[in-house]
């Protein structure tokens, strides 16, 4: 594949450090939109530099690719007002700013990579979610469908757009595993909640390949959930934690505890969903880590 130059933001994340390790790797040359451009100079080379978001918008016009992965976190903290409103204006806020940049140029990038989430379906329970799932109505339904609106408004200048929702991301240094790993290393590990709930999760590596299947394929485009064909359950999940580890899973994270703690922002850890990844599929996207202890097992 040819070397692109490809605009990131979010790319200091914990994806975005993953996907911009593979982007390199590929020989493409990078630049990461960062609050903090300073923080990086460090690690700054011919082929990744690191900017801010108003100097994102004078570079546009030299990118073939943008990847926008920006957003505050929705783990770690209780969802105040002020919280909420940083969750939904980080995310929209800067996909608007880089359609309006996109907006200016004559010489406009070709693809526009815009993640969402698979939380655009809301707690589904045990039903079997796609693609053409209607959209939940909680906060992060909301969020993530004015998310895809707003990336989508770059179809009109010409820019193919394609939105990967992505799910339960599965790796050391973030996300829920790291949230669960500690218990277990203390013998005092299990499942969240219920653990009857279906956790819509993927290996980093196959997410990172979902994200970039786009620039590989010309012809893909639209949202597609980025997610393992085979959800498990938290209870599921928890069992081949503790198996790979060596550890009991027997120490069950009470649902009413979690909801005393974080009280809304529980949600995305205690919603059910039980997503298939079916426009992967149909291309022929070829998942790596399809068994989940398999992929517990790389991982640890």
């Amino acid at each position: 594949m040819k070397e692109k130059n490809i605009l990131i933001t979010g790319g200091t994340g914990f994806i975005g450090e993953y996907l911009s390790e593979e982007l390199l790797k590929d020989g493409h040359f990078l630049t990461i939109v960062t609050r903090s451009p300073e923080k990086y100079k460090s690690v700054s080379s011919k082929n990744q530099q690191f900017i801010t978001l108003d100097q994102a918008t004078e570079r546009m016009l030299d990118m073939d690719i943008v990847i926008n992965l920006a957003g505050e976190s929705i783990f770690g903290q209780r969802w105040s007002d002020e919280v909420k409103n940083r969750i939904y204006e980080s995310r929209i806020n800067t996909t608007r700013s880089l359609v309006e940049a996109m907006e200016t140029t004559e010489d406009r990038p070709e693809l526009f990579i815009s993640a969402s989430a698979v939380g655009i379906y809301g707690d589904s329970d045990d039903t079997l979610l796609d693609e053409e799932s209607p959209f939940g109505s909680d906060f992060l339904a909301t969020v993530c469908e004015d998310w895809e609106k707003e990336s989508k408004k770059a179809e009109s200048l010409g820019v193919r757009v394609a939105n990967p929702r992505i799910g339960i991301v599965l790796e050391k240094g973030g996300g829920v595993l790291e949230q669960m790993i500690t218990p277990f290393k203390f013998f005092v590990g299990g499942p969240i909640g219920t653990g009857d709930q279906y956790v819509p999760w993927v290996h980093m590596k196959d997410l990172c390949n979902a994200i970039l299947f786009p620039i590989k394929n010309q012809n893909f485009r639209g949202p597609y959930n980025a997610c393992s064909p085979n959800p498990a359950t938290m209870n599921e999940l928890a069992n081949a934690l503790g198996s790979v580890m060596n550890r009991p899973s027997i120490f069950k994270v009470p649902e009413f505890l979690l909801n005393i703690a974080l009280g809304e922002a529980a949600e995305p850890i205690l919603a059910s969903l039980r997503v298939q990844p079916k426009v992967l599929q149909k291309a022929d996207f070829e998942f790596e880590f399809e068994d989940l202890e398999t992929a517990l097992g790389d991982i640890l």
